[in-house]
């Protein structure tokens, strides 16, 4: 405690005055005296005994603060009585906590991304795996119509892959909180149209019947371009589960607590149980080995909507298909 320069200044000073008490009182006489000397060693011990036990608390809260820093497991110090101690002391084990949970909070997001990192160089791999095939072939054929298919199957797989890179990246924004979203009032039916008008075509060569019930005049609060995105998100797996000459459904309901809208489509809906709890996980593709996709549409669709406070669920319908419902609150 004698570094503390503080601490030193005022011994020395404290020394100075029971010096001049002592002197006075010897001077007023020898009972004076010998009662300053025992007043001013006495006091000087009990300050010395209380500020020694003070610091020997302080120097305990460092010592177990440093272990912290070097990733000790746990924090452990003695309970103070009331005072300016215990009050640090209080604060210390709360930043403690919080620094630990931060920690724990970090050392997630790092298996997270490294699981990421693992699914998305998988997910680039299989199409560029098949795109290297088809460029060795395309070299080695001499027929033209052989050749314009290779070509055609190239652009498909490009497409793919600059979808699945978009996807990914819109991902990571999302995950990075500089995804801003708009916050105006939106007329779904604008939502919805927006939604389909890029599927008009695949639906129409696939022979889907698409249905909207979708009145104007209905609004919800939000961003309608990433809303409409999500729309299209899941209007893309109805497509693939409805499969040719197939069926889809769009409704819209609108009551005093909430907006929803129903997405039905005719195909054999969800055959495990399990994909349900698992089907808005990120790269998720179902247990069906012959599941086409990358699984990260419906993720990135949940993402959208309950960042801007609604909610969406999947369930199998009544009359068979699958059954998207997303709703926002009034």
């Amino acid at each position: 405690m004698f570094r503390n320069r503080e601490f030193r200044h005022f011994s020395i000073l404290y020394l100075f005055m029971a010096a001049v008490s002592v002197t006075l009182g010897f001077a007023l006489g020898n009972g004076a005296g010998v009662l300053a000397l025992l007043s001013s060693a006495a006091f000087g011990a009990a300050f010395f005994i209380f500020t020694k036990t003070r610091y020997k608390n302080i120097a305990q809260i460092s010592s177990q603060i440093d272990l912290v820093l070097h990733d000790a497991e746990r924090l452990y110090i003695n309970q103070l009585d009331e005072g300016e101690l215990s009050i640090l002391n209080s604060e210390i084990t709360k930043m403690t906590l919080r620094i630990r949970e931060q920690n724990e909070a970090l050392k997630r997001e790092k298996c997270h991304l490294a699981d990421s990192l693992a699914d998305i160089a998988h997910q680039l791999r299989t199409p560029l795996t098949s795109a290297n095939l088809i460029l060795s072939l395309l070299a080695d054929e001499t027929d033209a119509d052989r050749r314009k298919t290779f070509v055609r199957e190239l652009e498909e797989l490009l497409v793919k892959m600059d979808w699945l890179i978009t996807s990914l990246l819109k991902i990571s924004r999302l995950d990075a909180g500089i995804a801003l979203f708009q916050n105006e009032k939106t007329d779904v039916n604008a939502i919805i149209h927006a939604a389909v008008r890029p599927l008009l075509i695949p639906m129409e060569l696939h022979g889907i019947d698409l249905q909207i019930d979708a009145p104007k005049g209905i609004f919800i609060q939000g961003d309608s371009a990433w809303l409409s995105e999500a729309v299209q998100n899941i209007l893309k797996n109805c497509m693939e589960s409805a499969g040719e000459n197939g069926k889809i459904e769009i409704t819209c309901a609108d009551t005093p607590l909430f907006t929803q809208i129903s997405i039905h489509d005719s195909g054999p809906g969800f055959l495990k149980e399990e994909d349900l709890a698992c089907l808005f996980d990120r790269f998720y593709r179902g247990k069906n080995a012959n599941t086409a996709g990358y699984g990260i549409g419906l993720a990135l669709c949940k993402m959208i909507i309950t960042r801007q406070g609604g909610a969406v669920t999947a369930k199998n319908h009544a009359q068979g298909g699958a059954l998207f419902v997303i709703h926002f609150p009034k």
